[in-house]
Formats: structure tokens, sequence, C-alpha cells
């Protein structure tokens, strides 16, 4: 961890929530919303989210599976997330996912109509935009939980 968290306090509770509780704490917010309101099915939610953690490095993200209802994605899921471009276990939706996430995370500039085209047959309008939205709060807090060294001490409130 490259910041100083004042011993027998919790690092994600202090760097988000004392450090700079004006942004940390609405943040926070946010990124619960993205597990708590998502319309999203479960694998293509799954497959973005892997996809984010993998490209981030982050580490409690890459071992978190979301559950819903108690399910959660197959074992294995996070390798054809790896290899979602071959992979056959992943359907149209996930795989969109997941190359959406890729996309978004490392060569936004370069998504085109022909990727627009694929997208919009699988999803709606709506959807899309909460996937940007939850690709871009797991890009955002991942990345600097990663960076900032506080990915192994993460722990999403209320779970």
């Amino acid at each position: 961890m490259i910041i100083d968290v004042p011993e027998g306090k919790d690092p994600i509770g202090y760097v988000w929530g004392e450090m700079v509780p004006g942004i940390g704490i609405p943040a926070s917010g946010f990124s619960l919303a993205v597990y708590e309101h998502t319309t999203l099915g479960l694998r293509e939610f799954e497959a973005a989210r892997l996809r984010i953690a993998q490209i981030n490095g982050c580490i409690f993200c890459l071992d978190w599976r979301t559950e819903r209802d108690g399910l959660k994605v197959e074992e294995g899921f996070a390798d054809a997330v790896t290899d979602w471009r071959t992979s056959d276990i992943l359907d149209e939706r996930s795989r969109l996912a997941a190359e959406y996430a890729e996309r978004y995370a490392v060569d936004h500039h370069n998504l085109d109509d022909e990727f627009w085209q694929r997208m919009f047959a699988q999803y709606t309008q709506a959807e899309v935009v909460e996937l940007s939205m939850s690709i871009g709060s797991w890009l955002a807090f991942g990345r600097l939980n990663r960076v900032l060294g506080l990915d192994a001490a993460c722990v999403l409130p209320g779970h």
C-alpha cells in the first residue's frame, strides 16, 4: 500500500471515507449502485466486470464473483472471459460485454460503426448506457484500488 493508513484503521474505509469523504463516500455509493440496481443479466455483467478486473489487475476484483439469488457464474468463466474471442462458453451478449469492456478500457477511440451495429443487435440503448456506467465504475475504482495498493484489503461494503 502506498497510502499511510493509521494502525487499526480499515484501509478501504480510511481512504474512501476519511481521507476524501466528499468524493469517496459518493463514489462508494456509485460503486454499490452498479451492483444493487443493475438490470443486466449475471453473465454479461460478470463478463464485463471480470474483463476490467483482468485489465486492471485488481486482486480483489479478480477473486470476487457477483452473486444473484444464490447463483454465480460457473468455474472457468473467468478463463472464458480472458479468451472471449474464441471461448465456446460465452453467449453472444457475454462475448460482446467482454469485448466492450476491453475496448472501453484500452481502445475506446476505435469503437467503430461495425462494433456498434453488433452491440445494438444484442443490447438496447439503455443497456448500453448501463453497461458503460458499470464498466466506468469498475475501471476507475478497481484501478484506483490497484494503483494505491488497496486491492489486497478491499471488501465491498455490505458484503
